[in-house]
């Protein structure tokens, strides 16, 4: 769903691009009175794995793919500002060095992905918590959120795309809701398989959205586990179906494909997530995974560190006063 240069116009850019730095500046400000710095590594390893497992696309119906986008898992764990941190990390770092969704789209695509995503996942995971509140009622919760954020995402991003006069409101919204409906399963049977693995081996990060410290003393840590898994989806990359997405679908089907890359810019590179001089396509991509990953690991790291170690200091002031 990474809306590439071409397909949107300069107002609607302009505006997804300011909402984004408020939604952002604001999550920073919440994560800095709200989070610990012991829990801030966290944020590193959702993104990595994040980033990674967006890079395995599954087929669906019609020679159509499609990919975890992540938010809603990310919320239940860490909570709807710490996943905005994590999936703006992520966004940002698809474009810059690997040029998936387009700079002057950076703001809609964080927007959609990073802002609405996660929030209404949030939203949406809240009500249905509130009534199924037993472990089974958390992974229901979890992928029905997971289904709607899909299906919502997509029909804000094709109202992006007729309110730039890309296509027509009356075809685009059709067209994007339904092709991500069938992607929504995917990522909803992904979030419940993955949160379903972490409540049977850390139970205690799933603690209604309040991220547990990590205590170097804890023999639980989930860096070793997470660090396996991720080398285990790093091994399925390049296996990941070459077929295009679902924005991608609809815009060859809509006849507007051709627009991308129009007044673009590129400075990424690893485009198409290949490392140049490397000559194994299967090597280069989990190079390139790797790099990824380990850059949006640093990234989100240091996104919520800005205003963290402020936050803490002012508290343990405050608290000396008293």
């Amino acid at each position: 769903m990474h809306i590439p240069d071409g397909f949107l116009d300069a107002k609607t850019a302009i505006s997804t691009g300011l909402f984004s730095l408020t939604g952002l500046g604001a999550a920073l400000r919440i994560t800095g009175k709200k989070t610990e710095s012991k829990r801030i590594p966290l944020f590193g390893l959702a993104a990595a794995f994040v980033f990674v497992a967006q890079m395995i696309n599954f087929p669906v119906a019609s020679g159509t793919s499609g990919h975890l986008l992540g938010a809603t898992l990310v919320t239940v764990l860490l909570g709807p500002s710490a996943a905005v941190i994590v999936m703006s990390s992520v966004v940002i770092i698809q474009s810059l060095l690997f040029a998936d969704g387009g700079i002057l789209a950076l703001g809609a695509n964080i927007f959609n992905m990073a802002i609405v995503a996660p929030l209404l996942g949030n939203a949406i995971y809240k009500i249905v918590r509130s009534v199924l509140r037993d472990d089974r009622g958390r992974l229901i919760a979890a992928s029905v959120a997971a289904w709607c954020t899909i299906v919502v995402v997509a029909v804000v991003c094709a109202m992006e795309l007729a309110w730039s006069g890309t296509t027509p409101l009356r075809l685009v919204v059709p067209a994007m809701a339904g092709i991500h409906m069938a992607i929504g399963l995917g990522e909803a049977a992904i979030t419940m398989l993955v949160l379903s693995a972490i409540a049977k081996t850390r139970p205690d990060l799933l603690n209604g959205n309040k991220v547990v410290a990590l205590q170097s003393g804890d023999k639980r840590l989930p860096f070793p586990g997470i660090l396996l898994f991720l080398g285990l989806l790093l091994l399925m990359v390049p296996l990941a179906s070459e077929f295009p997405d679902g924005l991608e679908r609809v815009a060859h089907t809509l006849g507007f494909a051709q627009k991308v890359g129009a007044d673009g810019v590129s400075i990424s590179p690893f485009r198409d997530y290949l490392v140049p001089g490397i000559h194994s396509a299967f090597v280069s991509t989990i190079v390139a995974a790797i790099v990824g990953a380990l850059v949006v690991f640093v990234l989100s790291i240091a996104m919520a560190r800005v205003l963290v170690p402020r936050a803490q200091s002012v508290d343990e002031l405050k608290t000396e006063v008293d």
